[in-house]
């Protein structure tokens, strides 16, 4: 498991920001293998496909290099214009293969990691002109780790061109016996051939060392739990300082709600755990509205509040509970308790224009199944 310089221990999985800053950092997966491998296996298919066209090239080339007439090779121009045309005719030979080498080297680093290009990847740094600090990479894991790499890789190699060679002993040794032109198209189609077997080896090598990469370079982005948490509050704010906030927020909303209840026409409560305060105006609303609700200390604050201001107050436990769960603040109240609201203010208004009201068993409201609690 990975440790931080300060020995905490980073088991958290990197998160989308530290990989983008790793990125911005030019600290992304990166194979040498898998670009090695990729380079070797294109230069050997292009040789097979084009290597033949190649050897003539050549031929012609050393032809040309080797049969010339007299008056050439005492004329300075002639000699010179002679060779300045091999040139050219073996630059736009070999452009092709350049071309697709580079083509490769460009892409190939980019399969694994994608594209970045960092600025400051390329920015010297102190630390490594410090030779005490390079002394220490040297010996460090990671180098220990890309020498056995190497000597792996040197031995595969080593062993596999052996094998090939020791294959294709005979057709060597029987090159000298041919005739000059099949004697080099033989030897190049021997040296594709070998080509296309190393590379095959180094393929090997490339299908353990991307995995690796990937998981050492996600181990190396690992974070320790403090560094997440840093990074949550960096993001999200501080816990507290958004507690304490919310809580401001729900005071100032309490306040408001607490200024309502005395334009309220009745306050419906539990009696002593809900309290629902109703407005309505036959003149002006289709509907009546909750003005504010609370449970407990709040719903003491309004029956207090209401009696301070003659709001009337109706005890009626199940209807205090069904809108204290299905209505919302500043909402017309739910359709389906409609019924049971109106015989409310039925009664609350009767008792303001009259002064007294026929006595009513508000517990026994027409309130809906799936709208009752407990």
């Amino acid at each position: 498991m990975a440790e931080n310089e300060d020995g905490s221990e980073k088991s958290e999985e990197p998160t989308a920001k530290k990989i983008e800053k790793a990125r911005r950092d030019g600290q992304i997966p990166r194979s040498r293998e898998l670009t090695t491998v990729l380079m070797t296996l294109s230069a050997a298919l292009f040789l097979l496909a084009y290597g033949g066209v190649m050897m003539l090239d050549i031929m012609s080339f050393v032809t040309k290099g080797i049969s010339f007439d007299r008056d050439v090779a005492f004329d300075t121009g002639k000699m010179f214009g002679l060779i300045l045309s091999i040139v050219i005719d073996a630059i736009y030979m070999a452009l092709p293969f350049v071309l697709l080498m580079v083509f490769i080297a460009l892409i190939a680093p980019t399969l694994l990691g994608g594209w970045s290009f960092s600025t400051k990847a390329m920015a010297p740094k102190a630390s490594k002109m410090n030779p005490i600090s390079g002394i220490k990479r040297m010996f460090s894991a990671n180098a220990l780790l890309e020498l056995f790499k190497a000597l792996a890789k040197f031995s595969l190699v080593i062993s596999m061109a052996i094998f090939f060679l020791y294959t294709v002993f005979g057709e060597i040794l029987g090159l000298g016996i041919e005739p000059l032109k099949f004697a080099m198209a033989h030897s190049g189609t021997l040296i594709v051939e070998a080509f296309i077997f190393v590379s095959l080896s180094l393929l090997v090598v490339a299908i353990i060392d991307v995995p690796f990469q990937l998981w050492n370079h996600n181990r190396q982005l690992k974070m320790t739990k403090q560094e997440v948490k840093e990074e949550f509050k960096q993001q999200e704010g501080n816990p507290e300082v958004k507690g304490r906030i919310r809580q401001v927020q729900r005071e100032m909303s309490q306040a408001r709600m607490m200024q309502k209840v005395p334009e309220a026409d009745v306050v419906i409560t539990n009696p002593t755990h809900f309290a629902v305060a109703l407005q309505y105006d036959p003149e002006t609303m289709s509907e009546p509205l909750v003005l504010a609700m609370g449970s407990d200390f709040m719903a003491a604050q309004m029956r207090t509040i209401a009696k301070e201001h003659d709001v009337t107050i109706v005890e009626a436990p199940p209807l205090a509970r069904a809108l204290y769960y299905n209505a919302e603040i500043d909402r017309p109240i739910p359709y389906d308790l409609f019924k049971a609201v109106a015989a409310v203010l039925a009664y609350v208004f009767q008792l303001k224009s009259a002064g007294s009201a026929e006595d009513m068993d508000f517990a026994d409201l027409p309130i809906p199944e799936n709208m009752k609690t407990e």
